[in-house]
C-alpha cells in the first residue's frame, strides 16, 4: 500500500502578483498554418499534451521562444512548463503569454502550474484573461521572508514524482492481474444491425483549413488521445456539428479503429466516421462497443494495407455478449463497464490525491 501524502498547509503562504514576479511576454505572431511539419513544439492554448499542438520547421533566422518557462492560455488557465525551445502561438485566437523567472526549474514549475490553473480556470472564451489582467492577477504560493519558496516548491514536486509513480505501479500490478474475459456464446454484429448506429462518414474536413479566431467546436482527427479531438476551431455558418455523445471511429491511419465518444459538439477530419445511436445508449455500453471495435480493428485490419475504408458500411463486424434470444445482452454490458469504471476511478484517485 502506497502512503498518501499528507494535505499540503497553506496558511503560512504568501501572496504574489504575477507581473511582478514573472516577466510576462507575448510571443511572435505566428499561425500553425504557415508552416510544415518539423521538429520545434508549437504550443497554444490547449489542456493536454502540454499545450503543444504541432511540431513546425520554423523559418530562417526565425527567433524561438527559450524553455524554461510557463505558457499560459488566457482562454481557460491551462499552464504548462515549457523545458526546451518552442514556438509559442502570438497574436489573437489560441495564443499564449509566457511566464518567466530565474528560479525557475522543472519541479518548482510544474508547482506552480497547478497553483496558475486554479487561479485562472475561472476565465472562459466568452471571458478570457488579456496580458494587463494576467499581470495584475495575484497567487498564492509558499513563501519564505516575503518571497518564494522557491526550493520548498522543489522539494515537494519531487515527493509528488515520487508518490505518483509508485501508484502508476501499483496501477499496472492491478491490470497485470486482469482476468480474460470469456466470450463464449457471443455474437458478432455489424455496426449498422438494427439497435446499433446511423453511419455517418463525418464531416470530411481538412485541419489547415479550418480557423480558431473563435473555437467553440471541437475537431476530431486520427488520433489516439484526448478522445481524438486534435483542435478547437471556429463553428462554420451552415455546417451544424455532430451532438455530443455521439461516437468517432479512425478509419486508418497508425491508429486504426480509434474509437471514441464524444464529450461536446464537434467536426471530423478526412477518414473519421461518426456513430450516432439509434436509442438512448448509456456511457458505459458506449466505452464497451468502443474498446470492442478498437479491438477488432487492430486484430484483423492494417494500416495502409487493408483499412477499414471498405468495410466499415459491409463486413466489419464485433463481437457482443447476447441473451437466449440471440440480441445484445444491453443489461450485462453496461454492468459489466461500470465495474471496470468503477475500479479504473479508484486506482486514478489514488493517483490524484498525490498532487
Amino acid at each position: 500500500m502506497v502512503k498518501r501524502m499528507t494535505q499540503i498547509d497553506i496558511d503560512k503562504w504568501g501572496e504574489f502578483k504575477v507581473g511582478k514576479l514573472f516577466d510576462v511576454r507575448r510571443p511572435e505572431s505566428r499561425s500553425k498554418s504557415t508552416y510544415t511539419e518539423g521538429t520545434i513544439p508549437f504550443v497554444a492554448s490547449g489542456n493536454y499534451n502540454n499545450g503543444v499542438i504541432a511540431h513546425l520547421t520554423p523559418n530562417e533566422n526565425e527567433l524561438l521562444d527559450r524553455g524554461n518557462c510557463i505558457s499560459l492560455s488566457p482562454v481557460d488557465g491551462s499552464a504548462f512548463y515549457q523545458p526546451t525551445i518552442f514556438m509559442g502561438r502570438g497574436g489573437a485566437g489560441s495564443s499564449v503569454l509566457l511566464l518567466y523567472n530565474d528560479n525557475l526549474n522543472e519541479l518548482n514549475g510544474l508547482f506552480i502550474c497547478t497553483v496558475l490553473r486554479k487561479t485562472f480556470g475561472k476565465y472562459f472564451y466568452s471571458d478570457m484573461a488579456n496580458k494587463g489582467s494576467i499581470d495584475e492577477e495575484v497567487i498564492r504560493l509558499p513563501a519564505n521572508n516575503n518571497n518564494p519558496d522557491w526550493e520548498y516548491m522543489e522539494l515537494y514536486f519531487e515527493a509528488v514524482k515520487k508518490e505518483a509513480k509508485a501508484r502508476l505501479v501499483a496501477l499496472k500490478d492491478a491490470d497485470k492481474n486482469k482476468r480474460a474475459v470469456g466470450v463464449n456464446g457471443w455474437k458478432k454484429f455489424h455496426l449498422y444491425d438494427d439497435g446499433l448506429f446511423d453511419i455517418d462518414m463525418g464531416s470530411k474536413l481538412d485541419k489547415v483549413k479550418m480557423t480558431e479566431v473563435s473555437p467553440v467546436v471541437n475537431f476530431v482527427g486520427r488520433a489516439n488521445a484526448n478522445n481524438g479531438i486534435t483542435a478547437n476551431v471556429d463553428l462554420i455558418e451552415g455546417l451544424k456539428p455532430y451532438e455530443a455523445g455521439c461516437m468517432t471511429v479512425s478509419l486508418g491511419g497508425e491508429y486504426l479503429g480509434s474509437c471514441f465518444i464524444q464529450p461536446k459538439p464537434f467536426y471530423t477530419s478526412q477518414n473519421v466516421i461518426v456513430l450516432i445511436p439509434k436509442w438512448d445508449m448509456p456511457f458505459a455500453v458506449k466505452e464497451f462497443i468502443a474498446t470492442m471495435i478498437f479491438k477488432e480493428s487492430q486484430t484483423y485490419y492494417k494500416a495502409f494495407v487493408e483499412e477499414l475504408n471498405r468495410h466499415i458500411k459491409t463486413g466489419f463486424s464485433f463481437w457482443l455478449p447476447v441473451t437466449s434470444a440471440g440480441k445484445p445482452n444491453w443489461g450485462y454490458i453496461e454492468e459489466f463497464m461500470n465495474d471496470k469504471i468503477a475500479v479504473a476511478i479508484k486506482y486514478l484517485t489514488q493517483i490524484s490525491e498525490c498532487v
